[in-house]
């Protein structure tokens, strides 16, 4: 039998057995090595405040509209949710008729959520064999890195720009690093100093939010002009005001955290108005509107695990926790009330653990 991690209701997580599915014509079996868990999105999942569990996503009209997590297929998403899962990393153990461009034996990544097996088309899985100097955890920081390459793109950041990444969570140390590579200058802000010594290893000039006002502090370190552009990764409503206020005249703040409830925080009639501040959304389900000729979410990940084989994306350092998956319950508690030095919790499905 194989198996499956789900969030039965609000902080309950469960393992649910089903039957070990089999291969058709052109598809492969993978069983699953190693998923990584979102600490932003998969955990408003597990908290019960995303959206989704009391709305309904209508892609037709790109709106939210009514619904309730009590009701199945009146919101997007109602309780028992199961195997969300966020980036994958798996053997090929069987093959399917009509496939040529896999064998058993392959190591592959994608996106199939939290489960010890699953069966995918072929063509899904092209071009997403590990490279073999990958150490297989890599793979799944692939998602979480396209995040913070979508954020990096829709910054437009032009080299030697000041950045300010606010947050430093594994998303935004990945998005310290990308900008880093693109010789721009990072100003890494974030609450705990072990996030912050990890940005300033990474090259990163730190700036801690617990020490006097910070736009302040930023425009004194960019000669008064403030941050050129600010990605701001917490998700925090209070955080993207004090981003929108380390901005300097005319510059950018992206939007790229996943915000939840009413933004009383914000007073958009201070910085952002009189600044004439450019607030602007990224969100991993598209690509910034201006790429879209040239970029797709496919190649977003395709390039985070290039970057990853080529050494210019760095994500083992945020290896934290590698847990069971039959421990699952532990590794969301953990992630729900983290301690400071907590970075990428991955669930392991090998057999052996």
């Amino acid at each position: 039998m194989a198996y499956l991690v789900e969030l039965t209701e609000p902080r309950v997580v469960g393992l649910r057995e089903y039957p070990t599915p089999e291969p058709g014509v052109g598809e492969v079996r993978v069983q699953t090595m190693y998923s990584g868990i979102s600490a932003g999105t998969e955990l408003t999942i597990y908290r019960g405040t995303n959206p989704y569990l009391d709305k309904q996503w209508d892609p037709r009209t790109a709106l939210f509209l009514p619904g309730s997590r009590f009701l199945s297929g009146s919101s997007t998403f109602s309780y028992p949710v199961d195997a969300w899962g966020y980036s994958e990393v798996g053997e090929v153990d069987a093959i399917g008729d009509d496939v040529s461009g896999l064998q058993v034996g392959d190591v592959v990544w994608g996106i199939w959520g939290h489960r010890s097996h699953a069966v995918l088309p072929e063509s899904k899985l092209i071009g997403h064999t590990l490279p073999t100097n990958l150490d297989p955890l890599v793979a799944t920081f692939d998602r979480v890195g396209a995040v913070a390459l979508n954020a990096v793109l829709a910054s437009g950041v032009c080299t030697g720009e000041s950045v300010a990444v606010f947050g430093l969570g594994v998303i935004g140390l990945l998005t310290t690093q990308l900008l880093i590579s693109q010789a721009a200058e990072v100003l890494a802000v974030d609450t705990v100093p072990y996030r912050l010594e990890l940005a300033a290893k990474f090259g990163a000039t730190p700036f801690s939010t617990n020490e006097g006002d910070l736009a302040l502090a930023v425009r004194e370190h960019t000669g008064g002009r403030g941050a050129d552009r600010v990605i701001e990764l917490t998700g925090a409503y209070p955080a993207l005001h004090q981003a929108i206020r380390l901005a300097g005249v005319g510059g950018t703040v992206i939007a790229a955290g996943f915000y939840q409830g009413p933004a009383t925080a914000l007073a958009l009639g201070e910085e952002f108005h009189h600044n004439q501040v450019t607030l602007i959304s990224s969100q991993i389900a598209n690509v910034p509107p201006a790429l879209r000729n040239r970029w797709s979410r496919d190649r977003l990940h395709e390039t985070v695990m290039r970057l990853c084989a080529g050494k210019r994306l760095d994500p083992m350092p945020l290896v934290s926790r590698v847990i069971p998956a039959t421990q699952a319950a532990e590794a969301y508690r953990l992630l729900d009330s983290p301690p400071a030095e907590l970075m990428q919790v991955i669930l392991s499905f090998e057999p052996t653990q």
